[in-house]
C-alpha cells in the first residue's frame, strides 16, 4: 500500500501563483515563500466586501477512537469532490503542531488520496506563524517574570519615583506559563526562577503547546490587527492581591507581542493533490481552546468561491459545538450545512467491542465483520445527528470507508443514519480515490446547504455562566445536570463580577466520549457532569470549564447507570488529563 508521503510525492502541484489566480486573487495579494505556499493577504478581504458569500460547511465527526476517523481526509476529499462536479470550493483547515503528529503522520493534513500539499514541510515551520505566536507569548512570560523580580525589590516610592504602576501581582495567581511547539513531557510542569536574585523568583510553572497558547485562539478569533492587539492587551496573566485582573495591557507588552504575530494574521494558502485551494491558519486546541482555523481564512474564502469546507476538531460534542457558539457567534457567520464523519471502526467501539490503542495492532473485531457490535454502536452517530440538530442545521452523514469495512456493515450505517433525521447519508472512499470517491458526497452536500434550515445557537449571551455550562452538559452530553467544586463555584461568582458573564463556554474535556470520562462510550445518560475548575481566556473571549477529576460527595450520582465503571480508590472522577 502506498504511503501518505509516497502518494505526496508522486503528484506534480501546481505554481501557488496558478491556484491563487483559479481563485481569482492577483498578484499583488499574495505574499510567495517558494513555489508551493503563499499567504495571502488580509487586505484582499477588504476589496471583496461588497461580494456575495458562498455557502459555509462544518466538517465534524463522531466520539472517535484514539487513531481518528479521518475528518480532515474528508474534508479535502469532499472539496475535490466538489470541484469534480464542477463546483468553485476550498476549504478552510487549522495548522496541526509540530509536537504530537511530527514522526506519526508525517507531518500530513488529510491522507491518501485526500490530502495537502506540500507534505513534507506542512507543519514543520509553513510560514512561520507557530514561530511568531511561540516569541509573542514567550516574550509576555518574559516581561511578566522580570516584572514580579522587580516588584519584589522595589518599593512603591520606587516604582512611583519611575512613574509606574506598582501591579502587586500575587505570583501564586500567575496563569501565564511557556509556550513551545513540541510536546516536550519533561517541561510540562518546572520550577523556574532559580539561582540568584536576578534570575527571577522561584515559582511552579511549565511549558504548554503553542497551539495552547491563548494567542492562537486570539489569532484564530481576530477580525484583524487592530482587534488583535486589542484582544492580546485583554489577556488576563494572573491577579493582584487584591483579586483583580492583571493584563498584558497593564505589564505594556501588548503592542511588542502584536507586532510579533502581524504577519501571522495573513491565512496561508496551499493546495490539494487535485490542485483546489486550501486556506491553513491558526490551530487552536479543541479542548482548552475551541478547535477551529481563522475566521479571517473563513471570511475571505467565502468572498472567493461559492462552497467553503470548514472543519471544527473532534466530535460534534466538542469543536462543533464551539465553531457554532464561539466561532459563529464572534464572525457572524451562518453555517448552511454539516457534515458528520463516521466509521464503521469507531461505532463498532461503541458497540462494546474492545480497546484501540495508538500503536497496536487492532483487535479482530475490528477487521471481520461484526454486525451485532456494529449496529449497537450506530447509537453515537445518531445521538451526535441529533447534537447537530439542535442547531438547526441540515446534517449530511459521511461514512468513511475502510479496506476492512464490508457491504453489509457499510449499509446498516448507511439505512440507520438515514432513518434518524440525517438529510442524506452517503458511503465515501476519497482516501483510496480521490475526489472521484466523494461525488456522491458533495452532490449531497450542494442538496443540503439548499434545505431549509433555522440556526440557532444553543444558549443566549447573557445567561449566567453556570447556566450555559448546565445547558451543554444536559443538552449535548447527556447529562443530568452539573455539580460544580467549590472552587469552581467560587471561581464562576468571581469572573461574573469581574465583567465576564457574557462570555461564550469553551468546555475542556476528552474527545473520547460523550462525557467526560474517556472510558465511557456509546451514549452515556444518568449522571451529573463534575467541573472541577473553571479558567478564563479573556482575550479569547471565553470562559473554560475543567470537566472531571473533583472529589465526589456519597451519593452523588457521577456515573452513567448502565456501565457499571467504578470510581478510583480515592473517589475521583476521571476527565481531561
Amino acid at each position: 500500500m502506498n504511503t501518505d508521503l509516497s502518494i505526496a510525492r508522486s503528484v506534480i502541484p501546481k505554481p501557488i501563483e496558478q491556484v491563487a489566480a483559479d481563485l481569482g486573487l492577483q498578484p499583488d495579494e499574495l505574499w510567495l515563500y517558494g513555489t508551493g505556499k503563499a499567504k495571502v493577504l488580509h487586505s484582499s478581504l477588504a476589496a471583496r466586501k461588497n461580494d456575495a458569500d458562498g455557502k459555509y460547511i462544518d466538517v465534524t465527526a463522531i466520539t472517535p477512537t484514539p487513531l481518528g476517523e479521518g475528518k480532515t481526509t474528508t474534508t479535502i476529499g469532499l472539496l475535490q469532490g466538489l470541484a469534480k462536479r464542477g463546483q468553485r470550493a476550498m476549504a478552510c483547515i487549522r495548522q496541526p503542531s509540530q509536537g504530537p503528529t511530527f514522526g506519526i503522520k508525517g507531518g500530513a493534513a488529510g491522507g491518501g488520496r485526500a490530502q495537502v500539499i506540500p507534505m513534507e514541510e506542512f507543519n514543520l515551520h509553513l510560514t512561520g506563524d507557530m514561530h511568531a505566536i511561540t516569541a509573542a507569548h514567550n516574550l509576555i512570560a518574559a516581561a511578566l517574570d522580570a516584572r514580579l523580580m522587580h516588584e519584589r525589590d522595589f518599593s512603591d516610592e520606587g516604582w512611583a519615583a519611575r512613574g509606574l504602576e506598582r501591579l502587586d501581582i500575587d505570583a501564586s495567581s500567575v496563569t501565564w506559563k511557556r509556550v513551545l511547539d513540541v510536546n516536550d513531557r519533561a517541561l510540562r510542569n518546572i520550577r523556574s526562577g532559580l539561582g540568584t536574585k536576578y534570575d527571577g523568583i522561584p515559582r511552579d510553572s511549565g511549558f504548554d503547546i503553542t497551539a495552547a497558547s491563548e494567542l492562537m485562539a486570539c489569532l484564530a478569533l481576530t477580525e484583524g490587527l487592530k482587534d488583535l492587539r486589542a484582544r492580546i492587551g485583554r489577556i488576563v496573566l494572573g491577579y493582584r492581591q487584591d483579586g483583580s485582573p492583571v493584563t498584558a495591557e497593564d505589564l505594556g507588552v501588548a503592542g511588542a507581542a502584536t507586532v510579533l504575530m502581524k504577519d501571522a494574521i495573513h491565512p496561508t494558502l496551499l493546495q490539494t493533490l487535485e490542485g483546489q485551494g486550501v486556506f491553513v491558519h491558526a490551530g487552536p486546541f479543541a479542548n482548552i481552546a475551541h478547535g477551529n482555523s481563522s475566521i479571517i481564512a473563513d471570511r475571505i474564502a467565502l468572498k472567493l468561491v461559492d462552497y467553503v469546507v470548514t472543519e471544527s476538531g473532534f466530535g460534534a460534542d466538542i469543536g462543533m459545538e464551539k465553531f457554532f457558539d464561539i466561532k459563529c457567534r464572534a464572525s457572524g457567520l451562518i453555517p448552511d450545512a454539516v457534515v458528520l464523519v463516521a466509521t464503521v471502526r469507531s461505532l463498532k467501539m461503541h458497540g462494546g467491542g474492545p480497546m484501540v490503542t495508538a500503536g497496536k495492532p487492532l483487535p479482530p473485531e475490528y477487521a471481520t465483520e461484526n454486525l451485532e457490535l456494529l449496529e449497537n454502536g450506530c447509537a453515537n452517530v445518531i445521538r451526535h445527528i441529533e447534537i447537530a440538530q439542535t442547531f438547526g442545521v441540515p446534517v449530511v452523514v459521511a461514512i468513511n470507508k475502510f479496506p476492512t469495512d464490508t457491504e453489509a456493515e457499510l449499509e446498516i450505517v448507511r439505512k440507520l443514519t438515514a432513518n434518524s433525521g440525517a438529510y442524506a447519508s452517503v458511503v465515501t472512499d476519497h482516501w483510496e480515490r480521490g475526489g472521484d470517491g466523494a461525488i456522491e458526497l458533495a452532490d449531497a452536500v450542494v442538496d443540503a446547504c439548499e434545505a431549509a434550515s433555522e440556526f440557532r445557537f444553543l444558549y443566549p449571551q447573557d445567561l449566567p455562566l453556570a447556566k450555559k455550562i448546565e445547558t451543554i452538559a444536559t443538552r449535548i452530553y447527556g447529562a443530568d445536570g452539573i455539580v460544580l467544586s467549590p472552587k469552581a463555584q467560587s471561581q464562576l461568582e468571581h469572573y461574573e463580577a469581574l465583567g465576564y458573564g457574557d462570555f461564550p463556554i469553551c468546555m475542556a474535556k476528552t474527545p473520547l466520549s460523550i462525557s467526560h470520562d474517556p472510558k465511557w462510550k456509546g451514549v452515556p445518560s444518568g449522571y451529573l457532569l463534575p467541573i472541577g475548575e473553571v479558567r478564563t481566556s479573556v482575550g479569547a473571549g471565553f470562559i473554560y470549564p475543567l470537566c472531571g477529576a473533583i472529589q465526589t460527595m456519597p451519593g452523588l450520582p457521577v456515573r452513567p447507570a448502565f456501565m457499571g465503571i467504578d470510581l478510583d480508590d480515592d473517589g475521583q472522577v476521571m476527565g481531561l488529563s
